[in-house]
Parts: structure tokens; C-alpha cells; sequence
């Protein structure tokens, strides 16, 4: 359903030196054991950020309800087991198999030319299998999405509530129309200071009654490959 991206932002005559380090650390990385401890401890404390700011708590269980299959019911972290128990021979062997070129992609915007990322492929993208190793598959499962409710009760003094509904992935062209919805819907938050003037009608309604008892409220859009999820997340 997602994908790893590496990245660069860099000048124009800085390129081709991009395109290298990147393809550095995609084909030669080290991975040495100390590095991959040392990261772990790194990802432990970053779970344990993320599981204290309540919208991402809300948004991660979101997603394991609604989705039932696939990578979608997952967080971005994986769960706590699987970091503790991940070795130098997992990594490598993940890369082994799903690092090929039939699954890569080297995209190029702004003060580049076409011909040039194609010369530049072929210079620096050499290393990579065409396929898996033989043997092996390396298939995509499906995110099916099923309606469900989540809930748990706590001494907070808000709730959190996040309504999601199935939409079309991210090469769906509706979802163009969806990504202007969401803008239409807008966002308000107590705290920031707008009020019932504001161009979102739900927002300025929300805004303007008290009796909503609304803290803030957050229209979203999260396309995926071939699935998405559309709705509101409500603080109250």
C-alpha cells in the first residue's frame, strides 16, 4: 500500500553527486550490528513519543480497524516485538528480496533533465537484481477495508474521535476531487483564535455554537495505492 522513498534536495550541479550517495546506501550499506542496536533504541523511544500524542495514537488504531489485511492495519513502526527482535540478517535479507528493479523507481523534479537521470541510472544503478532470488515471491497483499468501531475508555478530559470512510487510492483519479473536499471541510481549533468566519462552513458553524462543546476538528485525506480513507477527526 506505501512505499520507502530516499531523498535529496539539492542544487543543480549537485545532481549527480545526489544520485550517488543515494545509490551508496541503497546498494553498499554496511548494517553492522552496533549500528542496527543502536537504531533500535532510537525507534523504541520515537514509539514511545508517537503513543503519547493522542491523534497519532487515534489515527494508528484507525487504521488497524479498518483495514483487516495488508500492510494498512499496521503502524509505520511495527509493534514492539519486532523491534526488539530484529538482527542484520533481516534487514539484509529484506533488501535482498524486495530491492529489485521492478519495484524502484528514480524520480527527478525541478532543475534536472529527463536524459540526464537515465544516464545517471545507468552509471549508479547497477548492483540492483532484476528480480527476487529464485524462489522466493515477493507479493503485495490487499488492505480489504471493513467497518468496525474501536473504543477505549480512559480519564481524559476530551475525547478523541475519529470518523474514516473508504475512498479510492492515490491513481484513482477521484481522488483529485476528494484532496479539494478536504480543503472544503477545512479545519478549526479553539485555540488559534478564527472564529464563525472562516471559509469552512462546518468549521464556522462549529466555531459559532458553544453547545457543539467542540475543542477542534480536523477533515483529513489518506490515499494509498489502492484504498484510501476520508473523514473527521473530533476533539470534544
Amino acid at each position: 500500500p506505501g512505499m520507502t522513498a530516499y531523498f535529496a534536495k539539492v542544487l543543480k550541479k549537485d545532481v549527480g553527486r545526489s544520485v550517488e550517495i543515494l545509490s551508496d546506501i541503497l546498494q553498499n550499506s554496511n548494517l553492522n550490528e552496533s549500528d542496527v542496536d543502536a537504531e533500535r533504541s532510537v525507534i523504541l523511544r520515537e514509539m514511545e513519543e508517537v503513543n503519547s500524542v493522542m491523534q497519532e495514537f487515534v489515527f494508528d488504531k484507525l487504521h488497524s480497524v479498518a483495514f483487516r489485511s495488508g500492510g494498512l492495519q499496521h503502524t509505520i513502526l511495527g509493534p514492539e516485538e519486532n523491534i526488539n527482535s530484529l538482527k542484520k540478517a533481516d534487514l539484509a535479507n529484506y533488501i535482498r528480496t524486495h530491492y529489485t528493479t521492478d519495484r524502484i523507481v528514480l524520480c527527478g523534479a525541478g532543475a534536472v533533465k529527463h536524459e540526464d537521470m537515465i544516464d545517471l541510472a545507468n552509471k549508479y544503478l547497477t548492483k540492483f537484481p532484476t528480480s527476487p532470488p529464485e524462489g522466493v515471491s515477493v507479493e503485495r497483499e490487499e488492505s480489504v477495508f471493513v467497518s468496525s468501531d474501536f473504543r477505549i475508555t480512559n480519564d481524559l478530559p476530551l475525547a478523541h474521535i475519529a470518523f474514516g470512510m473508504r475512498t479510492c487510492g492515490w491513481k484513482d483519479p477521484d481522488t483529485f476531487a476528494l484532496m479539494v473536499m478536504q480543503q472544503l471541510l477545512g479545519s478549526w481549533d479553539a485555540s488559534n483564535g478564527s472564529g464563525k468566519n472562516m471559509s469552512s462552513r462546518m468549521c464556522s458553524r462549529i466555531a459559532a455554537d458553544p453547545s457543539f462543546g467542540c475543542h477542534s476538528v480536523l477533515s483529513y485525506h489518506s490515499p494509498y495505492t489502492d484504498v484510501g480513507l476520508f473523514g473527521v477527526y473530533v476533539v470534544a
